[in-house]
């Protein structure tokens, strides 16, 4: 019997082999105590469709099954991206200068009294499926990510399309402090002093048509920088979505560095979106091109899962994912567990949006 123990959670893949061990180590935060508390497994994070493909994948490995071919069939992280150009056709850039600034916010709390994930625990423990599944393996494989040059481009139902370099953003629009909760869709979440500037104002210096009825925006897509995006499970490049007036709201930033200093490839460098009474799957990353559109956009969770993921993704902790509940959050750095907010606290802020909608149906 061949047998693949993942968080405690042990699977059989084949009742002719002879028993076989492989026990994932996963480095985090972890205090022993911890076993006790109650864990999501890894397939019922995944969505069910990539999880079913996966179990048949691996049901039908036959008598030749070995530790090597378990690594193809995605067991062991993909090798650290080499350096490459930052997008598909540029000229390879010289390496960016270190930020050796040291990590610095102006409170130690939120506006709740919660206290602030530490340098550290944020850019350690990250989702960024274009590098890998494995959060505490994503920094490893972003390090040697280039993000300078850098160009973004924002267009569509737009006056003034246009094309921004950093320079451009960072002479354009003031950078400011946003201590933010981060709820993950898997029942995790952190407190990030995150810096940037509001998204609204970046589709105000464009325009927007009276058309454009929503914001569209997609991740860099480059597998050979990128080595998750050779999976074929998921539809990339990495796409999000906002309506026109979430886009608008003065919650919703583009983030270009956290801590003081300027964003880690790991944590979406350089531009990502910040969205914070959504959950974390909105706040795409690295991101390459802003588009406003008339029609809602599909995002790659969407297209990968449309049962469990939906476009608007507000933070309930009345709606439960299918698979799990999503009443209570398991914050970074701790051992118990705390209830989940309604909209991740900001309610006051955006609950507006939302007047007459069915938030059950519009997940």
């Amino acid at each position: 019997m061949l047998g693949i123990a993942v968080d405690d959670n042990w699977f059989i893949l084949n009742k002719t082999i002879p028993t076989l061990h492989l026990k994932l180590n996963f480095r985090s935060e972890r205090h022993p105590t911890m076993n006790k508390l109650p864990k999501i497994p890894w397939y019922e994070i995944t969505p069910e469709k990539v999880y079913l493909n996966r179990r048949q994948l691996m049901v039908g490995v036959g008598a030749a099954v070995s530790v090597a071919a378990l690594a193809a069939c995605g067991m062991e992280a993909p090798p650290a991206a080499p350096a490459a150009p930052a997008a598909e056709g540029a000229a390879a850039a010289p390496a960016a200068t270190p930020d050796t600034r040291a990590p610095a916010a102006s409170a130690t709390t939120d506006e709740l009294g919660d206290s602030l994930n530490s340098f550290e625990q944020i850019t350690n423990y990250n989702n960024f499926y274009e590098f890998s599944t494995d959060k505490e393996d994503v920094a490893r494989l972003a390090k040697n990510f280039p993000v300078s040059p850098w160009t973004v481009t924002v267009g569509g139902l737009v006056d003034k399309p246009a094309t921004y370099d950093m320079d451009d953003i960072r002479k354009m629009f003031t950078t400011e402090e946003r201590i933010y909760r981060l709820r993950c869709v898997e029942a995790w979440s952190m407190v990030i002093p995150w810096q940037g500037f509001p998204l609204g104002k970046l589709l105000a210096a464009v325009g927007p048509k009276s058309e454009a009825k929503y914001v569209r925006f997609q991740t860099l897509h480059n597998p050979d920088v990128m080595p998750g995006q050779s999976s074929a499970w998921y539809s990339w490049p990495y796409t999000e979505g906002l309506r026109l007036d979430e886009a608008m709201n003065d919650l919703a930033i583009i983030a270009t560095g956290l801590y003081g200093k300027d964003l880690l490839p790991q944590s979406g460098a350089p531009l990502r979106l910040v969205t914070p009474w959504k959950y974390g799957f909105k706040s795409v990353k690295s991101i390459v091109s802003i588009e406003l559109v008339a029609e809602q956009p599909t995002s790659l969770w969407m297209d990968a899962a449309p049962n469990e993921y939906g476009f608007y993704a507000n933070v309930n902790p009345d709606v439960d994912h299918p698979r799990w509940s999503q009443a209570s959050e398991r914050r970074i750095g701790e051992l118990s567990r705390r209830p989940t907010l309604p909209f991740n606290g900001y309610a006051e802020q955006v609950a507006h949006l939302y007047d007459g909608m069915d938030l059950r149906e519009n997940f």
